[in-house]
């Protein structure tokens, strides 16, 4: 990022190649769209370009980078329940809806327990989905982006004890939600 500032072009090439792949996943669970996703990811880059020369190397990178992320979801979100639309290409995301994109374990063998693989995911997408804003983005950044609690902290700003707060009760609310539907199989049992 220094180089960045000091303008070598190189340098931010090199930057967006190492980074381009976690700001994608991280935007596209944030935002629950594909298509959506990458042009807030490629935001997410021109942002850090237009701010080359105020970075400071006082916290880690990352932290600086996935705060930038964080409010170009915001941004997008908030500029989403302003203009609400229905894209008529992508299908609705419904997770009883048998086209909806399946993530195959490899592990598992058999068509039976594959499915049953495919619906727990669905399940855990959409639980983590309704988790609050706050919450959802700690727990993706702890346990997807594998984020120390200090860059979490730092990119929600709050405190380190929140941060683990704000983890450990999106932990206690998956836990809750899910466990009806993994005792009896039923998802209307788990929804409140």
């Amino acid at each position: 990022m220094l180089r960045i500032k000091r303008g070598d072009r190189d340098a931010f090439a090199e930057l967006v190649d190492a980074w381009k792949q976690p700001v994608l996943n991280f935007v596209t669970r944030t935002l629950r769209d594909p298509d959506e996703a990458e042009d807030v990811a490629q935001s997410v880059f021109v942002q850090i370009y237009r701010a080359r020369d105020r970075y400071e190397p006082s916290a880690r990178f990352a932290a600086w980078l996935f705060t930038i992320a964080r409010n170009c979801c915001l941004n997008e979100l908030r500029r989403r329940s302003r203009h609400r639309t229905e894209s008529l290409d992508a299908p609705a995301l419904d997770p009883d809806n048998d086209s909806a994109p399946q993530f195959a374990d490899p592990r598992i063998r058999t068509p039976d327990e594959l499915a049953l693989v495919d619906e727990l995911e669905l399940k855990v997408e959409a639980a983590v989905a309704d988790l609050p804003e706050t919450q959802r983005t700690a727990l993706l950044l702890f346990q997807r982006e594998e984020l120390p609690y200090e860059d979490i902290a730092k990119i929600l700003g709050v405190s380190l004890s929140a941060t683990k707060s704000l983890i450990h009760r999106a932990r206690e609310t998956l836990k809750q939600r899910l466990k009806p539907y993994l005792q009896t199989g039923v998802w209307e049992a788990a929804e409140h």
